[in-house]
């Protein structure tokens, strides 16, 4: 296990993340850190360790997570969830918004609403290509401060503005936006149709929705791979940098729970979308959902 922390500092430490990605064989580093941790996962369930259990355990518990659960989840783990989030992607988060942002592009969106926002990188990234607004929103204070600061490091405070907001009860007049997009958001919504609908609602006629979100792999082996990843990997190391495990017990959960590719497809044109179509970003560990409402 510590060579698998050895390694990721080693990946990440040098040049940026997006270099480290290109230097390295994703694949084969990822195969090679899992392979090792397998080997210690052995001797972990073999001791009869309880940590294991619990979770198994606690899972239906977590399958219907309170907003104010949610909200207090992200609070706690907001000063480190940026690096989490690009040490447990291997960086590759940061390529999935840059490509999503490219298909927006061709949208030409000048209001834009972002949609649990977070720390703002997918708003950030959107700014490049020039809108005349962006309106972030997000439940947790705490990953809003941080998004701001980000913001006034990058000069962007007259591009996009940052508000306390429920995706499920949006206060924007219908028919408001270009664009909405949301980037690993809609799978922590307390209620995803409703929060869909509200989507639909406040866009413009011809306006575009699109949703970046880790999904399931579908092919052997990296569906193997991916569920001992996200199921052991994942949260352990996780819960070890941000020193709150059940946060990170919380993110495979739902990802496990998410009605992803073709169900959510659906899910976007029984609420209305028009032209709904799923890409798959590397192997299918996420997916770029993107829709139109029509009428």
């Amino acid at each position: 296990m510590c060579y698998i922390l050895i390694k990721l500092y080693g990946i990440l430490s040098t040049d940026s993340i997006c270099t480290a990605v290109c230097k390295y064989n994703f694949t084969l580093e990822f195969l090679a850190l899992l392979l090792i941790f397998t080997a210690d996962l052995k001797r972990y369930v073999s001791q009869g360790s309880t940590k294991t259990r619990v979770i198994k355990e606690d899972k239906a518990e977590r399958k219907i997570y309170k907003q104010a659960q949610v909200r207090s989840l992200f609070d706690s783990i907001a000063g480190k969830y940026d690096f989490l989030n690009h040490t447990l992607s291997f960086g590759i988060d940061i390529l999935w918004r840059k490509k999503l942002v490219k298909l927006l592009q061709d949208a030409h969106p000048q209001r834009i609403l972002d949609a649990a926002v977070g720390t703002a990188d997918l708003a950030i990234e959107t700014a490049r290509i020039k809108p005349t607004q962006i309106i972030g929103i997000d439940i947790s204070q705490k990953m809003l401060d941080i998004a701001w600061s980000k913001i006034q490091n990058k000069n962007l405070t007259g591009t996009i503005s940052l508000e306390i907001g429920e995706a499920e009860r949006l206060r924007f007049d219908s028919c408001t936006f270009d664009a909405v997009i949301s980037a690993f958001g809609v799978r922590n919504f307390e209620n995803l149709k409703l929060g869909l609908c509200e989507f639909y609602r406040v866009l413009c006629k011809g306006g575009i929705v699109m949703i970046l979100e880790f999904s399931k792999p579908k092919k052997m082996p990296v569906k193997q791979l991916y569920k001992l990843y996200s199921k052991f990997i994942l949260p352990w190391m996780g819960g070890m940098i941000s020193k709150n495990r059940p946060a990170y017990d919380y993110l495979p959960d739902t990802i496990r729970e998410f009605p992803d590719g073709e169900d959510f497809c659906r899910i976007l044109s029984d609420t209305g979308f028009s032209n709904v179509n799923c890409y798959p970003q590397t192997f299918g560990i996420a997916s770029i959902y993107t829709a139109v409402k029509e009428f």
